[in-house]
């Protein structure tokens, strides 16, 4: 691999590029080069990454008007509430429909100004430069753009595709540990739903992506990419096989809102989402004890979570009842049958799912 790398995502009119490696917001006219036009600016970032990068960030989009709005850091305000700040701060800066949003931050900087520039004059520009591991091999890509309910995670957004992502992998070097790990959980996911291979490397690299190797972290950024980028490519819109993303998720969701938005990092409960599913894979789909056990011993060494908060079986229910792969009353989950193959499915016993949740959930303290 060189030290950067560029991607695309097939989707026709809406494809755009990716864009991997260090040093990028410091490439001239890698940024500013990638927008149309000499629009106006938008910079959405949070109190925590524009005092980092924000500064870079301008600088790589020298030559046009650039306003700022900085946004509080954290899941907890991945709302709409927070949503109506980016709107607000569009209108007050007088931007027309020619504007274009760049967000620099985490996920929940992309997911809300992706949402703000879905919804501002029916729709104008944006670009995503994700700051964190989560963001860049998997939240900035894909065009998935919203806002989290208290009833449910993510239930208020739209698709709606950046025309660029620029990973730039030196912000990394300013992320949390607790960030980076939760990150990995998500790297971990692709290869557990569809690249055993991968899954193979990451056991015997999870120590250089902790340690932040460059090489180590560029590849497993590339390959993360890679597998989203084809599958985004072949089901934009989640009909069908772009639901295996949501490995974990279910659970996951139900976890993050359960334990009250923060409380759990998306990462974490992801970690411990996919253990509820490779067990419960192992229970109704035959998938292998030693496949849940090498999953487990993978996110013990991540350094990420693997037993679920206390929520309650009947709360869990509840939650996971709102995900959007519900149909006709039925959760359908994302299951393996063994490390590198996962399907989508509602066909499993009803109470197989209670009878896990309330070993694993019990009764909230």
């Amino acid at each position: 691999m060189t030290d950067t790398d560029r991607l695309n995502i097939d989707l026709g009119e809406r494809s755009y590029p990716i864009h991997i490696g260090p040093g990028l917001l410091g490439q001239p006219g890698l940024l500013t080069g990638s927008l149309p036009g000499g629009a106006d600016v938008m910079l959405v970032s949070n109190e925590t990454v524009m005092p980092l990068w924000g500064a870079r960030a301008e600088a790589a989009l020298a030559g046009r008007r650039v306003a700022r709005c900085v946004l509080p850091d954290g899941e907890a305000h991945k709302t709409m509430a927070t949503l109506g700040v980016v709107l607000d701060a569009l209108v007050e800066a007088r931007m027309n429909r020619d504007c274009i949003v760049v967000a620099l931050g985490g996920g929940v900087v992309g997911d809300i100004a992706g949402f703000a520039a879905a919804c501002y004059q029916r729709g104008v520009a944006y670009a995503q430069v994700p700051t964190t591991l989560l963001a860049q091999v998997d939240s900035s890509v894909g065009g998935k753009t919203g806002v989290n309910h208290p009833g449910g995670k993510n239930l208020i957004g739209a698709f709606h595709q950046p025309v660029v992502v620029i990973a730039d992998t030196d912000t990394l070097g300013t992320l949390p540990d607790r960030e980076l790990r939760a990150g990995i959980a998500e790297v971990i996911k692709y290869g557990v739903l569809g690249d055993a291979d991968f899954f193979g490397w990451l056991e015997h690299n999870v120590g250089r992506l902790l340690q932040r190797e460059p090489k180590a972290l560029g590849y497993a950024i590339r390959r993360s990419c890679e597998m989203k980028a084809a599958i985004v490519g072949r089901d934009e819109r989640e009909q069908g096989e772009r639901a295996l993303l949501n490995l974990g998720h279910t659970f996951g969701h139900a976890i993050e809102s359960g334990a009250g938005y923060g409380a759990w990092l998306h990462g974490e409960a992801v970690a411990a989402g996919m253990l509820l599913a490779a067990e419960f894979s192992r229970r109704v789909r035959g998938l292998p004890g030693v496949d849940v056990a090498r999953l487990r011993d993978l996110l013990v060494r991540a350094g990420l979570p693997v037993d679920p908060p206390r929520l309650g079986a009947a709360r869990a229910l509840e939650l996971m009842r709102m995900d959007k792969k519900v149909k006709a009353g039925r959760i359908r989950l994302v299951l393996m049958d063994r490390i590198g193959e996962a399907i989508l499915t509602d066909d499993y016993p009803p109470a197989a799912l209670e009878g896990l949740l309330a070993e694993a959930m019990g009764e909230a303290a």
